[in-house]
């Protein structure tokens, strides 16, 4: 019987099949089929399936471990947005302080007279800083305006930044008359260059050194009572 399962085996391997394909066919240990067949010689051809059948397994199995990740992030994502409940306004007040902490324009020794000013690409940063100064700080749409920093070689390309962040602001296209361009970097590691890249959006404040400052004590409070050593 093993015999006859050998020569069955051994056609098999010589039509160019693989191990798992004979495997299927003839129900044996992988190491009793390994060392039936390790003397057979494959053609040019036959070795070629193999190889590609090798490659398709390969990409078909890391396809199947990309979507087990999406998966499981989205899992994670799902787990982690239902721990967020309702947001009163004063820890939208909180989120905004730590917001323009990380992102906004500090006043400076050299600079006392530092107006609000925050800078950001990220489109649900820009907008929930501005729910921020106007639902919560009450700031009105006339006491700010914006500014667009993008890069030389996206000149061509204002216009639809520009209208991109009309949208994004709700707010219209004359507010966005102060454009400045970074020189462009030949060789740059940074991912954001191609389509889809508007720039980076500046919200200033006009007449706010005074706001600033507050802010400013804002964030001492937080430090102070969070317990964090300030040096």
């Amino acid at each position: 019987m093993k015999l006859k399962l050998k020569e069955k085996a051994v056609k098999f391997r010589k039509q160019g099949l693989s191990y798992s394909e004979i495997l299927k066919q003839i129900p044996v240990a992988k190491s009793t089929l390994s060392l039936w067949l390790k003397s057979v010689n494959l053609s040019n051809k036959q070795s070629q399936r193999l190889a590609e059948k090798r490659l398709v397994g390969a990409r078909l199995g890391a396809i199947a471990k990309k979507n087990q990740r999406i998966e499981k992030v989205k899992l994670i994502k799902n787990a982690a947005i239902s721990e967020i409940k309702t947001i009163s306004n004063r820890e939208i007040w909180f989120i905004g302080i730590a917001l323009y902490w990380a992102e906004g324009s500090k006043q400076k020794e050299h600079n006392i007279s530092q107006r609000v000013a925050f800078s950001n690409s990220d489109p649900l940063m820009i907008k929930l800083f501005l729910k921020w100064l106007k639902e919560i700080i009450k700031i009105s749409d006339s006491d700010m305006y914006f500014e667009i920093y993008t890069h030389e070689n996206l000149k061509n390309t204002i216009s639809q930044a520009v209208k991109y962040w009309s949208k994004i602001t709700n707010s219209p296209k004359h507010k966005f008359n102060r454009i400045y361009y970074k020189k462009n970097k030949i060789k740059t590691k940074r991912k954001n260059i191609g389509a889809g890249y508007y720039g980076l959006l500046r919200i200033c404040v006009k007449k706010s050194t005074n706001l600033n400052r507050k802010i400013s004590g804002w964030i001492d409070g937080i430090i102070q009572n969070c317990g964090v050593v300030q040096w």
